[in-house]
């Protein structure tokens, strides 16, 4: 492992969403482990991890899970995430086993009152940023583009695991969405977010959205624009685009939308609802050694720990990967 300050990396992995995903891929299986309870959502999810650590040779890894009692959001919104389909038993169990074969694995876990993996991102993110460390989030949640950075990029779980899924930095997400890392979550407030059943503002979407924030660099501007001149200079500009790349104009309809009855509420909740709190005490301690979550790992751990899955192959990675110091790598571009 790197001594530099700034070489060092965090690997933040949202555990829910892999757990959920791997649930989905891997039920066929049936993998039980050695006391006869469902295994495969938390095999899948410590292979994917293995994985990544042999990838990336972190410093320190941290693993975000939901509060499962209680939600400040939902609290807030008795409306959030309605409409998911009821969750199957089986990954349940898994869910709730979760923190302690981590925990019992030697890595650190985070589970805050009330919120969810994603406010972990959030603040895994700030507290790299904060210590000179770099860090990369893994999800498939969109949520965590918020987040990247110079220092924090995003491999975003799709099909295929980790080896197949985009390690998305600020160049790569403007050529995916054409968005600064820096306006991403204002983005997702104006599109919404069916899955977590937060509606968009009506009529402005994924296409209308990049452009506006373009244009005019934020919606903090866009609103006072609104304010104090009627979104005059909003409609000069947008209008001003269109012509040069050869479109319709739409600064008069999108401000019309913007101006809309609920629309400017709807932002607002939007963005306090999909703000990740920056704030959270993770516990991380990377000056003192044997604390959870750093590398490597006790060797009697693992082995019992993995062991208990009853997949030998993956003891074996799990063995070289986390009781070995890796050697040093960059991190991948």
């Amino acid at each position: 492992m790197s001594d530099a300050t700034e070489d060092r990396l965090l690997l933040a992995v949202d555990a829910p969403s892999l757990l959920h995903r791997n649930h989905h891929a891997r039920h066929e299986s049936g993998l039980l482990d050695a006391g006869g309870r469902p295994a495969w959502a938390l095999h899948g999810m410590l292979r994917q991890i293995l994985e990544a650590i042999d990838q990336f040779a972190p410093d320190a890894v941290l693993f975000g899970l939901d509060d499962r009692r209680t939600s400040v959001r939902e609290t807030a919104y008795p409306a959030y995430k309605a409409g998911r389909a009821e969750k199957h038993p089986a990954l349940v169990d898994q869910l709730e086993r979760a923190a302690a074969l981590l925990d019992a694995l030697g890595m650190l876990t985070v589970t805050p009152d009330g919120l969810e993996a994603d406010d972990v991102n959030a603040s895994a993110a700030t507290w790299a940023e904060r210590h000179g460390w770099r860090c990369v989030l893994i999800t498939s949640d969109r949520d965590a583009f918020a987040h990247i950075s110079e220092r924090t990029e995003v491999l975003r779980l799709i099909t295929g695991g980790i080896a197949g899924s985009p390690l998305l930095n600020p160049a790569r997400l403007y050529a995916l969405y054409g968005i600064a890392a820096e306006h991403y979550l204002e983005y997702a407030a104006l599109r919404g977010d069916a899955s977590d059943n937060l509606p968009g503002v009506p009529g402005i979407g994924e296409k209308t959205a990049p452009v506006l924030l373009s244009q005019m660099g934020s919606m903090r501007a866009v609103w006072a624009d609104i304010d104090h001149c009627a979104g005059a200079t909003l409609v000069a500009t947008i209008d001003s685009y269109c012509e040069e790349n050869g479109l319709r104009r739409i600064g008069s309809t999108l401000l019309a939308r913007l101006t809309a009855p609920g629309a400017r509420e709807r932002f607002e909740f939007n963005l306090s609802m999909m703000s990740g709190r920056t704030d959270l005490d993770l516990g991380l301690t990377p000056d003192v050694p044997g604390s959870p979550g750093l590398l490597p790992l006790d060797p009697d751990r693992v082995s019992r720990v993995v062991g208990h899955l009853g997949v030998p192959e993956t003891t074996r990675l799990a063995l070289r990967v986390l009781t070995e110091p890796p050697a040093s790598v960059g991190l991948p571009h």
